[in-house]
């Protein structure tokens, strides 16, 4: 049989003020009916300009060579490129449907989730309103939104991040499409949503019996679903096939180290390899990098001296309500406890990890203990001073001390500021060090520290990378030489190589620093390698805590089994 979509010697390159990239080379492949190719890489490796040339996305400013050849039923094949924008518009949505990586940024805030898939229905199938919303209603109930006939009539601020792609995968199911494109469907949601949205993309392929291709970072990822694989390298694809052949005996040392990489079933205490430790041209001193010595880990050490360390914060009966009915007179009726009735104590250097999905109540508890949040009621005590009842003239002094990384870099830097600038404001607030001199030797101190070279100082956000950025994030919250930090989700939306490097950069700074640390993630391989002890949150109260790895091997909890289970590429993990 005839492939569904045939790509051909494909190269992409972009012009911006005379410079000329060049951003794919040559690529070519194939994805068949009812078959399910991914497409791996880095950011920047070419994959998501692959994916948009297909249906002609790409900026004017941009230039393609070679072949798409779509195969319609009954029909000669189709070369998507050379389409003019009336019968590329008619195949948009219609016969070829895409799935972005940002549902928030995808949908209209303005209007109703049902009203933008009722929108593609008409446009495309010619039917009345009625009949439109009939579907739409249909298509929600078929990829499980709770209450598809109230969904209809509600804003995407409203929605979740995994409904919010529920309400896009369903626009793109809306009219049968021949060949989905899934562009990153699951970056940074909860390990258990992305779980249920890569099962519903894999259900609704088979009961439609249509080709997807989906873009991803992690090997993992498609480890369950994906026949074929094909890996993508600086805009080359350098390996592709038989998915189980590209995940158990991987011939190039890309793939081997975007498999490698990976937090999951790694010893703790142990470097995580990196992509550079693969693609060095000496193999031994790859080999060299990746044999190092094992380090016996925090929490091992805790048990095998059997000394209880000095607690550093103390919880006792957190509670964190926000109002959600009001009377006549707006005061509050009815209250949601987003934390409740929380206790814990991190003892002095540790590691505490605190896992959950999105909307259990950690990143509130931990805005909290910053007191970025007053909390309803309880005790939060930091070296033994109650901070939950100190003046704000003497929290102000307290903030030095108390430090957090958010998920999202960028949204953390100001645009218009440079680097330098943004790691030095602190210093300047808090008065540290005599002179302005002393405090650029410090920043510029601080970014080798965090691996970037010190001709960064004088760089904007926009000119460095995610994982670039959540250096900077770092570095700025170490300058003010905290002896307590927040990690929030800082390495959930990272690609899986740039996420082993700013775990060993983490793991370098907490020995070279000793700050305590509270590492939020909903992905427990992540907080398993890089903490002592976790906490496992559900619904505003922890349901379980131990030692890493008695929480990570031996849960007790069904909702700990849940997150452990959704871990992506459970069955590589256990054949690896």
């Amino acid at each position: 049989m005839p492939p569904l979509l045939s790509i051909k010697d494909l190269s992409i390159q972009f012009c911006h003020e005379g410079e000329i990239n060049r951003a794919v080379n040559d690529c070519s492949f194939e994805v068949g009916t009812g078959e399910i190719l991914a497409i791996v890489g880095e950011s920047g490796s070419g994959k998501s300009v692959t994916a948009l040339s297909i249906l002609q996305l790409l900026p004017k400013q941009s230039s393609v060579t070679g072949e798409i050849l779509f195969y319609q039923k009954d029909s000669e094949p189709v070369n998507l490129l050379k389409l003019p924008a009336a019968k590329i518009n008619s195949i948009r949505g219609n016969h070829i449907a895409m799935v972005f990586q940002e549902p928030m940024t995808s949908l209209n805030p303005v209007f109703t989730c049902g009203h933008q898939v009722m929108e593609a229905i008409q446009r495309h199938q010619q039917v009345s309103k009625k009949i439109a919303a009939q579907q739409t209603v249909a298509l929600f109930e078929k990829v499980k939104l709770p209450e598809p006939a109230a969904m209809i009539n509600r804003y995407p601020h409203q929605l979740s991040g995994g409904q919010k792609q529920r309400v896009m995968i369903a626009m793109a199911m809306s009219c049968n499409p021949s060949l989905l494109i899934a562009d990153e469907p699951t970056t940074a949601l909860d390990v258990t949503v992305q779980k249920t949205i890569l099962e519903l993309i894999a259900s609704l392929q088979q009961q439609n019996n249509m080709g997807v291709i989906l873009i991803t970072h992690d090997l993992g990822v498609v480890a369950d679903i994906a026949d074929k694989i094909a890996v993508m390298y600086k805009g080359t694809i350098i390996e592709q096939g038989n998915a189980s052949q590209i995940l158990h005996t991987p011939q190039h040392r890309y793939t081997q180290a975007l498999l490698a990489c990976r937090p999951a079933g790694k010893p703790k205490g142990k470097r995580l390899p990196v992509v550079n430790d693969f693609m060095e041209t000496q193999i031994e001193a790859a080999n060299h990098k990746l044999q190092g010595a094992d380090q016996m880990t925090n929490d091992q050490q805790v048990t095998s001296t059997g000394q209880q360390r000095e607690t550093i914060l103390e919880v006792k009966k957190l509670v964190v309500s926000f109002p959600v009915k009001k009377n006549i007179f707006r005061k509050a009726t009815q209250f949601f406890n987003a934390v409740d009735g929380v206790s814990f104590n991190v003892q002095k250097g540790e590691a505490v990890g605190l896992v959950g999905e999105s909307g259990c109540g950690k990143t509130t508890l931990g805005r909290a203990i910053l007191q970025l949040i007053s909390p309803t009621s309880g005790k939060i005590s930091l070296n033994g001073k109650d901070i939950t009842t100190i003046r704000s003239a003497d929290m102000r002094k307290l903030r030095k001390d108390l430090q957090i990384v958010f998920q999202d870099p960028y949204g953390s830097l100001n645009p218009r500021i440079t680097i330098g600038n943004a790691i030095l404001e602190p210093l300047k607030v808090h008065g540290l060090l005599a002179t302005s001199q002393q405090r650029k030797e410090k920043v510029i101190d601080l970014l080798k520290k965090v691996s970037l070279p010190a001709d960064h100082f004088n760089r904007y956000p926009h000119q460095l990378s995610g994982g670039q950025r959540q250096r900077i994030c770092i570095a700025r919250a170490l300058a003010l030489d905290p002896s307590f930090i927040i990690f929030d989700e800082s390495v959930s939306a990272l690609d899986v190589s740039v996420q082993a490097q700013v775990l060993n950069l983490l793991n370098d700074l907490k020995t070279t620093f000793g700050f305590t640390a509270i590492f939020i993630s909903h992905d427990l391989s992540v907080v398993h390698y890089a903490c002592n002890r976790i906490l496992v949150m559900n619904k505003g109260k922890i349901v379980e805590e131990g030692e890493a790895s008695q929480v990570y091997y031996h849960p007790v909890n069904e909702y700990t089994q849940q997150l452990i289970n959704a871990i992506p590429g459970k069955k590589l993990i256990q054949s690896s």
